[in-house]
């Protein structure tokens, strides 16, 4: 018995983090590559939900009047949700005809991005976040694959330009394995869906968003579930700051796992492979599969324990296993990044890992986040 659990319980976070992204690349052999298209003149509606973004909101709005992008129209939409600081003066102060502000109530996130979706007049609704920087031909980019009819929403690429001393090294190499794992997944055809930091939907698409759900995950999503593709632009990127401290990094991977389990709930036609073919296969192997393997890992250690005298290949397991833990730990109590960076990899994986499986018990006793604060997870 202990045998059968120990197979089982290594086998699904091995599917979920490395058979998956193998069967993909095996998938993509002999694919070509998405071909390099210029992005057609469209009316834009970008849209900013804010909660108290004095620090970063002027900059933010300047980076998007910025852009070389020649739009046929450019709204910019800022939702102030309950903001109790200077956002709301501070991007009033601009005054620019393309700027919009709403001082709204505190409704949550996905209640202001509703709220300024209803508002928005343009053909394309463009999502992104107060604190991340756009480089100057970043709505080009992220728009180019809109010239297909076909394509129904766009993401960009998220990059940490300085990871820091701490764990944000390891969020910063986790954001590369993303990247590439949604490379493979665009050359197969089923891109999952996109990071909200960067976010293109056609508006006729747009489907209101559910107060509990990820708006991220929820918004791209809204193309595959009428039959659209979403497309992976890494040459559009955001630049973003990595979070360093072991309690905010816990929170934020514990918030986004029960966020992204509603979010299945609320989508889970589009895990009907009868219906939606690699898309769906693609869907439970990214979203679900890997938010459920860290409650694997518990019982792998103990099936292991049980294991000692089975053989050395168990003994091995054990010991590679009581390692990892172990310099995961020390990596997490090594706050001045004095150690070598493997050691707060460890510990980044570590904290991810335990706050994903929070996450997954806090959704199975019914929780739900409907407010946000950003400046707890920074």
């Amino acid at each position: 018995m202990a045998e059968i659990l120990f197979w089982l319980c290594l086998l699904l976070p091995l599917y979920a983090y490395v058979g998956y992204p193998l069967c993909l690349a095996l998938l993509s052999l002999g694919k070509p590559l998405l071909p390099n298209t210029t992005a057609p003149p469209l009316s834009i509606s970008i849209i900013v939900a804010a909660h108290n973004e004095a620090q970063h909101i002027v900059q933010k709005i300047h980076s998007l009047l910025g852009q070389d992008y020649k739009a046929t129209a450019l709204e910019i939409i800022i939702a102030s949700d309950g903001s109790t600081d200077d956002t709301v003066t501070l991007a009033q102060s601009l005054q620019h005809p393309a700027i919009r502000v709403l001082d709204l109530p505190r409704l949550g996130k996905t209640g202001a991005l509703n709220h300024a979706t209803s508002l928005a007049s343009n053909d394309i609704l463009v999502f992104t976040d107060a604190d991340n920087r756009w480089s100057s031909d970043t709505l080009g980019r992220l728009l180019a694959p809109l010239a297909d009819q076909q394509v129904g929403a766009c993401g960009g690429h998220m990059v940490i330009a300085n990871p820091g001393k701490g764990l944000s090294f390891g969020d910063s190499l986790y954001r590369h394995y993303e990247a590439w794992l949604r490379d493979l997944e665009n050359r197969t055809g089923c891109m999952v869906s996109a990071d909200g930091a960067l976010l293109a939907l056609r508006r006729e698409l747009f489907q209101e968003i559910p107060p509990q759900v990820n708006d991220d995950f929820f918004i791209s999503t809204c193309a595959p579930a009428v039959g659209q593709r979403i497309i992976y632009v890494p040459e559009a990127t955001v630049q973003d700051e990595g979070v360093d401290q072991p309690d905010r990094q816990f929170r934020r991977r514990q918030r986004v796992t029960v966020g992204g389990l509603h979010s299945l709930a609320a989508r889970s036609q589009l895990m009907n492979p009868l219906r939606h073919g690699s898309y769906a296969f693609a869907l439970i192997s990214h979203k679900l599969l890997r938010r459920l393997a860290p409650l694997a890992l518990v019982p792998l250690l103990i099936s292991n324990l049980f294991l000692w005298q089975a053989g050395n290949l168990y003994q091995l397991m054990l010991i590679a296993q009581l390692l990892g833990y172990a310099a995961a730990v020390i990596g997490l109590l090594d706050r001045n990044g004095r150690l070598p960076r493997p050691f707060r990899l460890a510990g980044f994986v570590l904290i991810t890992l335990a706050g994903m499986a929070s996450g997954v018990w806090l959704f199975l006793r019914g929780h739900r986040y409907t407010l946000w604060n950003p400046q707890q997870n920074r």
